[in-house]
C-alpha cells in the first residue's frame, strides 16, 4: 500500500479555513470536505482500501477551520496501551563509561482538529501506514506490558522523518556499567511526549536512556527530555494519564 520511494504531492501539516471544498492527500488516504450547505460542511476520508468514514459538520460561520497534526500512535488499530517498543533495526554498542546521542524513527498517527471559540477539538484520527500498525509484548507472557511495537532505523536528524508515518526521536544514551553493552530496544510511555511539526515532518520529545545497576539486576532507565524547537506543537486529545516508567532489563 505504502510505496515511500515514489515522489509525492501529499498535503502539509497546519491550518486550514475551507469556505466551499478542500482535498487533502496523504499516503494511503484521501480526505475530502465540501460545504452541502449553509453553515454545514461534510466531511469523508477513505482509505486505500476504498473504506470510507463520513462526518457531518455543522458550524457557527460560513467558513470551517481545521488543524491537520502529527499525534501520538496510541490510536490505531484500538487504545489499548501508552506504551512504544522501538526494536532498533541496528543496536548501539557503548562501552564503559561513554555515551552516544542518536536519531530513530517513532511511528505517529495524524490528528484531524476542529478549531472553534479558541478551542482545538479531536475531529478525527488515523494512520497512513495501517499494515505495520501493531502491537508487541515487552517482558513475560504472563506478567509483560503491552505495547505499540515498531522496527526503529537509526537516522542522521530530525529531517529524516518519513512525512506521515514517522517522527524523529533523539535519544541520548548513557552507560554508567563497567563493561560495554548493546542496546537494540528501547521501551518507553509515550504519553509524556509532545510532538512538533513543519510542513510534512514530524519531531517527537527525545528521551534520555542509562544503563545502569539496580540491586543485582542490569537496567535501562527510560526518562522523557523536554527539546526546545520553533517547530509548531500538536494539539492533543487524550485523557492524562498517571503512566509508570519501566526499568528495562538488558539482555
Amino acid at each position: 500500500m505504502l510505496n515511500k520511494s515514489e515522489p509525492n504531492n501529499f498535503s502539509n501539516y497546519g491550518g486550514y479555513v475551507i469556505s466551499d471544498s478542500l482535498n487533502l492527500i496523504f499516503p494511503n488516504i484521501e480526505i475530502k470536505i465540501k460545504k452541502v450547505s449553509e453553515k454545514v460542511f461534510s466531511y469523508v476520508r477513505k482509505d486505500a482500501e476504498e473504506n470510507l468514514s463520513e462526518i457531518m459538520i455543522p458550524t457557527r460561520s460560513n467558513d470551517l477551520h481545521i488543524e491537520l497534526c502529527p499525534i501520538r500512535p496510541i490510536n490505531h488499530p484500538a487504545k489499548r496501551t501508552s506504551y512504544v517498543y522501538l526494536d532498533l533495526e541496528t543496536p548501539i554498542f557503548l562501552s564503559e563509561g561513554s555515551a552516544a546521542t542518536v536519531f530513530v524513527r517513532c511511528p505517529i498517527e495524524i490528528g484531524v482538529f476542529l478549531i472553534h471559540d479558541g478551542r482545538k477539538d479531536s475531529l478525527d484520527w488515523f494512520t497512513c501506514d495501517p499494515t505495520n500498525s501493531r502491537f508487541g509484548l515487552y517482558g513475560s507472557p504472563e506478567s509483560g506490558t503491552l505495547c505499540k511495537y515498531s522496527k526503529s532505523a537509526i537516522v542522521e536528524s530530525y529531517d529524516d522523518s518519513i512525512p506521515f508515518v514517522n517522527a524523529v526521536l533523539e535519544i541520548n544514551i548513557q552507560n554508567e556499567l563497567n563493561e560495554g553493552y548493546s542496546v537494540n530496544k528501547v521501551v518507553f510511555p509515550i504519553s509524556d511526549h509532545s510532538l512538533y511539526y513543519k510542513k510534512s515532518k514530524a519531531i517527537i520529545n527525545s528521551v534520555t536512556a542509562v544503563l545502569k545497576k539496580k540491586l543485582t539486576i542490569k537496567i535501562l532507565d527510560v526518562f522523557p527530555k523536554h527539546i526546545q524547537t520553533d517547530w509548531t506543537p500538536s494539539p492533543t486529545f487524550e485523557k492524562t494519564e498517571s503512566v509508570k516508567r519501566m526499568d528495562m532489563g538488558v539482555d
